[in-house]
């Protein structure tokens, strides 16, 4: 079976393309520890782009190698495309985690 994406870390909350991915793909994330899940793409996907594994609420961190990479600027769906159009970097800024 070809891996279509995983997880980095167990805490990350959002998955990475190992290929371009189409919209309506249902993908079988690998995740950290040996499971996977399954998620069903609300976007394409291009390869190593982000993708939500749950609902990322607005204002909540986006997490990334087990670490915040920056901030939900909108609700952001499972399986939705996680970009600069709907995440706020926080690096540089001086902000407190």
């Amino acid at each position: 079976m070809v891996r279509e994406a995983l997880q980095i870390d167990q805490k990350d909350n959002v998955g990475i393309a190992l290929r371009p991915l189409k919209a309506g793909t249902l993908v079988s994330v690998n995740r950290r520890g040996g499971d996977e899940i399954r998620v069903s793409l609300l976007d394409d996907i291009p390869f190593g782009h982000k993708f939500a594994l749950r609902r990322i609420q607005a204002g909540e961190h986006v997490i990334k190698y087990g670490e915040t990479i920056g901030m939900a600027t909108q609700h952001i769906e499972r399986g939705q495309h996680v970009h600069t159009h709907n995440v706020a970097s926080l690096r540089g800024r001086g902000d407190k985690r």
